[in-house]
């Protein structure tokens, strides 16, 4: 589908910000420091003729304006995978997510075409036409410094990429979001980086608060040597002693305190995350520590108030989750007053056999609510057939064999698909022999699911125990015994002489398996 006019227009006016923004960050940034640090250093520090500034002021026009179409060369091509979706009528999916992560690489990029258009094109041509001019006689400058023009031109390279690098920053998010909408209209799908670092916090703090701190001690103490110029010998060593002192202090102060900065940042930052990897994880028990007093204190605290939220929102559905089991397997058991109570007792047994095989605790919330639904596909036999006092037929019991099946696929429907997908083995084979002679699979040994082999012992144990109209229920005991004689051939043995010891070893079993 194409999308509306009035979002061709938008995304048209987006682009077209985005441009603006973005000349302007280069224009602001190129002022502050190629023009106002790198001009000012020069001609407010160098004592020479007007003819001289002259001839230094159009080399500095000229390499300025080379630099100028280098980065503009290679602002272009940096640009071309947002271009191409802003000019195509309807951008795939895959153009829109390269153009999404390109985009928010555009900072990095930023601070790529500054540096390179800063040496290729600014200082090159200018050490190039600076030499010529001084071997012709148009300027009398001692060579050496072109060597502090290098490294002048090397800071104000770095201010103008840490000033790009910020703006640059700001003006890519209108864009990025008008992406992420236009996937998320086109194709139905939203796009994210989902958690990708591109640049560290620790990395933009060290770095600028770097840059902050030594940059101007290094233009201080290269504007001094100019306007020293005159010492010679041992004066100029000793005040390089001692300026190389100042320096190293200043840049040991400025590396110091952006680790001190970047650190102060990321360890609220790593509070949150490790919190939120715990609630991802399904632990809302987690909380941030809250031990913060600027402004990490209200996100901490907006945190742990979602979490809570998350928490109580759990806990309600857990308990309508747990109600709506107990309601099926409730209204299941009604339709025969002698079996009420069947599939509640079958739960209480088959969690108490998982216990004493050591299952965890969500393996026995699983067992739990299978063994609860285990006869569900019995709402799909006929009532003649169910209810039926005395001996089934044969074609009878084939309909009862019928309801591990007709359960699963009950369940089956119930969305989302996979909220029930757990239960689902239990279901289908409660009914399956260890021994291969079981319904519906003929499944043998421990190729029988693990739910379904523990079910098959309580839905028995219950069925022998329970009083029916044509018999009453046998004694615990009796049907121990049974159970033992069936062990490794009905049931799996392992467990059901867990669930033997278990029972015998209480006076009161009802109270054990409770």
């Amino acid at each position: 589908m194409h999308l509306p006019k009035k979002h061709e227009q938008a995304g048209s006016r987006v682009y077209t910000s985005f441009l603006t923004q973005l000349l302007r960050n280069y224009l602001f940034g190129s002022a502050v420091a190629v023009v106002g640090v790198g001009g000012g250093v020069v001609f407010s520090t160098l004592s020479i003729p007007s003819n001289e500034r002259f001839v230094l002021g159009a080399i500095m026009t000229i390499s300025l304006v080379i630099m100028i179409f280098c980065e503009l060369f290679v602002f272009y091509r940096h640009l071309r995978p947002i271009q191409v979706i802003f000019k195509a009528q309807q951008p795939t999916s895959e153009q829109l997510k390269n153009a999404y992560l390109h985009t928010h690489k555009f900072p990095v990029l930023s601070v790529r075409r500054t540096y390179g258009p800063h040496f290729l094109g600014l200082l090159l041509p200018a050490v190039s036409m600076a030499i010529v001019f001084i071997k012709l006689g148009y300027m009398k400058l001692p060579y050496f410094y072109i060597g502090i023009a290098a490294a002048v031109a090397f800071m104000i390279a770095s201010m103008h990429a840490m000033i790009e690098f910020f703006l640059t920053t700001k003006a890519i998010r209108p864009v990025v979001t008008h992406i992420r909408n236009w996937h998320m209209e086109l194709y139905n799908q939203d796009i994210t980086l989902s958690g990708k670092v591109l640049v560290s916090i620790r990395t933009k703090f060290r770095l600028s608060a770097f840059l902050i701190g030594t940059l101007p001690l290094l233009l201080f103490g290269l504007a001094s040597q100019i306007r020293l110029d005159n010492i010679q010998g041992e004066g100029s060593l000793a005040y390089w002693q001692w300026a190389g002192i100042i320096l190293i202090i200043g840049i040991i102060y400025s590396l110091l305190g952006a680790s001190l900065l970047s650190r102060n940042i990321e360890d609220p930052i790593h509070t949150i995350q490790n919190g939120m990897s715990s609630v991802q994880e399904g632990n809302f028990e987690t909380s941030a520590a809250d031990i913060y007093s600027d402004e990490f204190s209200k996100l901490v605290a907006g945190f742990n108030h979602m979490v809570n939220g998350l928490k109580e929102r759990e806990q309600r559905n857990n308990q309508l989750l747990h109600s709506y089991f107990m309601t099926l397997a409730a209204a299941l058991d009604a339709r025969d007053a002698y079996t009420a109570g069947h599939s509640t007792r079958v739960a209480r047994f088959s969690v108490q056999i998982g216990r004493l095989d050591g299952w965890s605790a969500s393996e026995i919330e699983l067992l739990h609510k299978t063994a609860l639904l285990h006869d569900i596909g019995k709402i799909g036999v006929r009532d003649a057939v169910l209810l039926k006092e005395g001996r089934l037929t044969d074609e009878e019991f084939d309909q009862i064999k019928l309801h591990p099946v007709l359960g699963e696929n009950i369940l089956k429907q119930i969305e989302p698909a996979d909220a029930m997908a757990e239960l689902l083995p239990g279901v289908r084979s409660h009914h399956e022999r260890y021994d291969g002679k079981g319904y519906p699979d003929g499944l043998v040994g421990t190729d029988i699911p693990l739910f379904g082999r523990a079910i098959a012992i309580a839905d028995a144990f219950d069925a022998m125990t329970s009083d029916r109209p044509y018999r009453k229920g046998m004694t615990y005991e009796r049907a121990l015994s049974i159970l033992e004689e069936g062990k490794g051939t009905q049931w799996d043995p392992k467990l059901t002489q867990l669930f033997i010891d278990s029972l015998r070893l209480k006076d009161n079993p009802d109270e054990n398996a409770s």
